[in-house]
């Protein structure tokens, strides 16, 4: 049975239009919907549907997988430049004053945002003082910039140079952007030190943690829908599609980035006709790149928990201190809630990810009907919660730039830093290697099978 409309809501997805006056659902036929709004091809499970009309604070979802389609905004153009603004201004005040400061036996140590990754590269850690460096300060910087410079033009009416290919830029930065777990990182940081000497924030702790806030609701307030139809307008979908089917079984495909329904064989190679980013009606190889990133990070979590994640030395005395180690130690010393984000953090996600996604890759690979709905949801957790991971290697950062008084007290960075970080990192390439909509695909026949197999 083919979904016959969109399910919206204010703020959620729950209840489908019904045609009531008051607007809040409406109910359109698949007919008229694709005579009357604009076609788009979920991402989550590849089914066309028609965009119902939205108000502000409303969004759709997708019928069949509850995939986000869109979500609108009041005032876009206002909203984006005013929230992208005003957390570029706090982020640039986080970088000039002091971050936080630690004071022990008479010994003093401010530091700075910056100092986080510059002490790793003190100690060698190249790779990751260049991830904590991206993550934390230049990709967040470089996104709030492209879209001060989106929106700007857009309330110009004037666009300015290069315009797509910011916007294009500036929608695949957003899932390495990582404040937030910076701003956990820290809190964290301060917990476990806390009882060694006094602990001073500094301005540029509070700006930051604005910063954080004021970015997540920068990038809430982005409608990648709105952004494209006011940057490129919104060309026609191809003639003859249909709502309540699939694009690809109808030699379509809907672009990840600006959504528009593009026909395979219109352009060679084949490139979005509005945004140009390059289609694929499936992700190329994409099981066999989840597989071989899902080993590579299996193998990596190996040493990120047999070897120390850092070493601290308190008066001469120095003790190495593994990923489980450090649970343990504030477990031991009554800082359960700091324990919990640890072991949920380093272990319970990466594990977890790992697992699940080797779980969504055989349901895909075996083509299951059953449990597809399971499997949607199960793919967009591991896909928001991955970034958390790297809480770990955001305080060993904090601490090794915070703690550097020689034999009295200080922390240096252990082999496992490196490894941790790279778990992270290649599972969140895992996670965007696989595709979903292979979960969604027909099942095969039994020839279909013997010949696979």
């Amino acid at each position: 049975m083919r979904p016959q409309g969109l399910y919206v809501r204010n703020g959620d997805l729950s209840q489908p239009f019904d045609g009531a006056a008051n607007g809040d659902r409406i109910s359109i036929a698949s007919s008229r919907l694709t005579r009357r709004r604009r076609l788009r091809a979920c991402q989550g499970c590849d089914l066309v549907v028609a965009l119902p009309p939205l108000r502000p604070n409303e969004r759709a979802d997708c019928p069949r997988c509850g995939y986000l389609l869109v979500r609108r905004n009041r005032l876009p153009a206002q909203r984006g430049l005013a929230l992208a603004s005003a957390a570029f201004i706090c982020l640039s005040l986080a970088v000039l004053f002091p971050f936080v400061g630690f004071r022990v036996q008479g010994v003093t140590n401010r530091i700075e945002l910056i100092d986080a990754p510059a002490s790793l590269l003190d100690f060698g850690e190249y790779l990751v003082a260049i991830s904590v460096l991206l993550t934390v300060l230049i990709l967040p910087a470089l996104y709030l910039l492209g879209l001060i410079w989106l929106h700007g033009s857009l309330l110009r009416n004037e666009l300015l140079p290069q315009s797509r290919a910011i916007a294009r830029a500036v929608l695949h930065l957003t899932p390495w952007m990582m404040a937030d777990v910076f701003v956990v990182a820290t809190l964290v940081s301060l917990i476990k030190i806390v009882s060694l000497g006094q602990v001073g924030l500094g301005p540029a702790f509070w700006f930051f943690c604005a910063f954080a806030v004021l970015l997540l609701k920068t990038n809430q307030s982005v409608d990648a829908d709105w952004l494209w139809f006011a940057l490129a307008g919104e060309p026609p979908a191809p003639p003859g599609t249909r709502t309540g089917e699939t694009a690809a079984g109808q030699g379509l495909v809907g672009c990840a980035v600006c959504g528009l329904i593009n026909r395979l064989d219109e352009v060679a190679p084949p490139a979005c006709r509005r945004c140009g980013e390059r289609l694929h009606t499936r992700h190329p190889y994409s099981l066999q790149r989840t597989y071989a990133l899902l080993a590579t990070a299996a193998v990596l979590y190996v040493p990120a928990n047999v070897y120390p994640i850092m070493t601290t030395t308190v008066f001469g005395a120095s003790e190495p201190s593994t990923i489980i180690g450090g649970v343990l130690s504030f477990a031991y010393h009554g800082d359960l809630p700091v324990a919990l984000i640890i072991f949920t953090a380093s272990v319970l996600v990466p594990v977890s990810k790992i697992l699940a996604l080797g779980w969504l890759c055989m349901n895909a690979q075996r083509r299951v009907p059953r449990d597809r709905g399971t499997s949607a949801r199960v793919y967009r957790v591991v896909e928001f919660i991955g970034r958390w991971s790297m809480v770990d290697v955001f305080v060993v950062a904090i601490l090794v730039a915070l703690l550097r008084a020689g034999a009295l007290l200080s922390i240096t960075p252990g082999l496992a830093a490196l490894a941790f970080a790279s778990v992270v990192v290649v599972s969140m390439f895992a996670a965007m290697s696989f595709d979903p909509r292979l979960l969604w695909d027909a099942p095969r026949t039994g020839q279909e099978k013997g010949r696979d197999d």
